[in-house]
This record gives C-alpha cells, structure tokens and sequence, in this order.
C-alpha cells in the first residue's frame, strides 16, 4: 500500500498549521482512498537524545570504524525512524514558525535522521551525497506575520530556506511550501491568509 508521511510539528491541538493539515488530509483521502497515512507527532513519539551513544555512532562512521553493540543500539533508532520516513510515496511536513525559524523539536527530528550513510554519504570527488529519493513533499508553515506578501514588520523567514536545504542534502527536491500568515492580530487579514491557504492545499491535494 502506498504511503503519505505526515510529521506535525506543532505541539498546540488547536494550530493553524495543522488545522491546513487536515484539511489538505481529508482532500488527499478523497482523492487516494487506498493510500496509507503514517502521522508522527514530534511532540509525541520518542526522538533519541542527540548524544552518548547515537553520537558516538555517527563518528564512528565517519572514521569508517565498525560500531560497539551500544552504539548499534542506538544507531538502529535513527535507522528506523529514517526508513519511516524514506519509504513514503509523498510527505506532508506541517509546523509553525517560531522565533523566525522551526520549533525545536522538527530540528531534533532532522539532526537523527540526517546521518552518514543513512540519509547521506560523503566522496572524497563529489562531495557530500544524498541518499534519500526524492518524493513530492509539501511543507505548511504558519506564522504570526505575512512573509507571503512582505507584511512581516522587518522580520526574516528563516525556517523556509532552512527546511529546503535539509530537505535537497538528503535527497528531497520536489517541495512545495504553503505559507499561512498572519495568524495573529486582526480577524479579518487571518481569516483571509487562512481561506487561501486552506483552498491551495486542498486543490494540491487532488493531484498529490
């Protein structure tokens, strides 16, 4: 059966982005009902602490050294979470904006699963390798202000860029970014950047 990854980012029940998630979702259903949907709450299961073991893994394979029984332990953790989410047809990531970037915990997610050998690997010729394939992927990023249209008072989005580049290192290509913004302030301008955003997802997610 083929498979739809969906990692939510945010830790609120009542967020825009994943309220344009399960729009896009309830779309995506209709239009592929014989398609599996894995969702992973990064605010629910369980992401390895970066360190002791799982770190110790990681050098070791850059040094081309084999792995003590520890640290295959813990190096099977980021293996399997980066099969979860390599062995999806399509991937819907949807997350909110904080502090100009990404919550903390969608960082956590991509440091284990962006690993040497995993998800990418280094030729001493080419330079660093993707390892992952790339798959249609769409990306939500709500935030308070309007980085869609400028109207963001001097602030920078710097969570898109930085999604798109450790999305293209490990293999994935194909993104579309859906920005829903401002979702904070008057009524009217959020309800507008919410009706739009909620009508683009839904009509990506008949030819997804």
């Amino acid at each position: 059966m083929p498979k739809l990854f969906h990692l939510l980012c945010s830790p609120r029940a009542d967020s825009e982005s994943l309220a344009a998630a399960r729009v896009f979702l309830d779309r995506f259903r209709k239009a592929r009902p014989d398609w599996d949907i894995d969702e992973m709450n990064v605010w629910r299961d369980h992401l390895p602490e970066f360190e002791g073991y799982i770190l110790e893994a990681k050098y070791a394979r850059i040094g081309g050294k084999s792995f003590t029984e520890s640290q295959r332990d813990a190096f099977a953790i980021a293996e399997r979470m980066a099969v979860r989410f390599a062995l999806a047809e399509r991937v819907l990531i949807s997350t909110p904006m904080w502090n100009f970037g990404i919550p903390y915990k969608l960082k956590h997610w991509i440091d284990v699963i962006s690993q040497p050998g995993l998800t990418f690997r280094f030729d001493p010729a080419r330079g660093y390798l993707p390892l992952v394939k790339d798959r249609p992927t769409v990306v939500i990023l709500a935030s308070g202000g309007d980085f869609a249209t400028g109207m963001n008072r001097g602030r920078v989005d710097l969570a898109t860029p930085y999604l798109r580049e450790a999305l293209r290192f490990i293999g994935v290509r194909d993104v579309q970014f859906v920005p829903i913004g401002p979702t904070s302030g008057p009524d009217e301008p959020v309800r507008i950047a919410r009706d739009g955003a909620h009508r683009r997802l839904a009509e990506l997610a008949t030819r997804f």
